[in-house]
């Protein structure tokens, strides 16, 4: 998919007329009120063959080896700059995958809503979810919902698992990982924490900031069809930031990792949010980039081709792995000096996923 933009893709989806307003609980019960809900909303909205079943579970057609993965969404506020909890569960557990080296094909999909919860903005979820899914190229089928007392929960929370084949080429292991190889960052870091907390936190800057929500499977797809094992390691950065991730990597690999301050890409309103608010955008979260970490001799051409890609277009190397103090990362500061980058202590940014 050799896009340099960012595929685009609005649903038009009015809100049909509910005889209800907000998400009582007893449309958590089983009974009429969940039919009602699930019939005219959720079913309406992600309608498939396999979903239109209606049944306690989904059977998969599936050939070769598989990546599963899940994860829970619980992301406060709900609504923010460049997207909401509906789009941002879909794009992560499809970019768990993908850094698995497979391309989601399946989801399931869950909610625990919390009651009073408005019919309306239900609504807005559910569309920005069948929006990321169709983008993503994933098929919804199956899933629950549950109601929650006022008070027992914060809104919506959002539980997705997925499933999908694993690209035969893909080699996708920290264990591959040598000295000499390049560190690459598919696009500007730190956009999602700051969009986040600057909604939480009723921040406004010069620059507007927006999440950088986004699915990333075409994209790693496209590099694995290409350079295949010569993409040793994947991973999105996504709580704790590219600090935290590298330092993962590094524990497992007992290798040592450094990266060039001056090399990152930072978006201007964002470093300089970042600069106001006293944080490290290293440490900050994101939701639509990877890291990868490259065979030295494909790094150039592997960099060229992903700038030419869907959300690739800011990627950079960043930094190389080698045997020098081992386990550790280190970062190269704009002025040549070097010092210890560690993993993230305490929770810099509440619930950014």
């Amino acid at each position: 998919m050799n896009k340099t933009e960012p595929i685009t893709l609005q649903l038009q989806c009015p809100m049909p007329k509910f005889d209800f307003d907000v998400i009582t609980l007893g449309h958590g019960s089983g009974g009429l009120l969940t039919h009602r809900l699930l019939q005219s909303g959720v079913f309406n909205m992600l309608k498939n063959d396999m979903l239109d079943q209606q049944h306690d579970g989904a059977i998969l057609n599936l050939n070769g080896p598989v990546a599963y993965s899940t994860d829970s969404y619980v992301v406060s506020p709900i609504f923010f700059p460049g997207g909401n909890i509906g789009d941002l569960a879909i794009n992560g557990t499809v970019n768990d995958l993908a850094m698995c080296g497979a391309q989601a094909k399946y989801l399931s999909l869950a909610f625990i809503i919390e009651e009073g919860f408005t019919m309306e903005a239900f609504w807005e979820i559910l569309v920005s979810i069948k929006t990321a899914a169709d983008k993503a190229g994933v098929t919804i089928v199956t899933g629950d919902t549950k109601v929650v007392e006022k008070g027992k929960g914060d809104q919506i929370f959002i539980n997705t698992s997925g499933i999908g084949n694993i690209h035969p080429k893909a080699a996708v292991h920290h264990s591959h990982i040598a000295d000499g190889d390049v560190i690459i960052v598919s696009g500007n870091i730190a956009a999602h924490g700051i969009a986040v907390m600057s909604k939480r936190s009723g921040l406004e800057f010069e620059t507007a900031v927006t999440s950088d929500t986004a699915n990333l499977n075409h994209t790693v797809m496209a590099l694995l069809d290409q350079f295949g094992a010569d993409i040793k390691f994947l991973r999105d950065p996504t709580r704790g930031g590219v600090a935290s991730v590298l330092n993962e990597i590094a524990g497992l690999t007992h290798l040592g990792f450094t990266i060039d301050q001056a090399l990152l890409p930072v978006e201007e309103g964002v470093e300089g949010a970042c600069e106001m608010l006293g944080l490290d955008p290293l440490y900050v979260a994101n939701e639509g980039i990877f890291i990868a970490i490259v065979k030295k001799d494909s790094a150039g051409e592997i960099l060229h081709t992903l700038k030419t890609l869907t959300y690739g277009g800011g990627a950079a190397v960043i930094g190389n792995v080698h045997t020098d103090h081992s386990g550790k990362v280190m970062v190269k500061s704009r002025i040549g000096g070097k010092r210890l980058l560690n993993f993230l202590t305490g929770e810099q940014l509440p619930r950014i996923c």
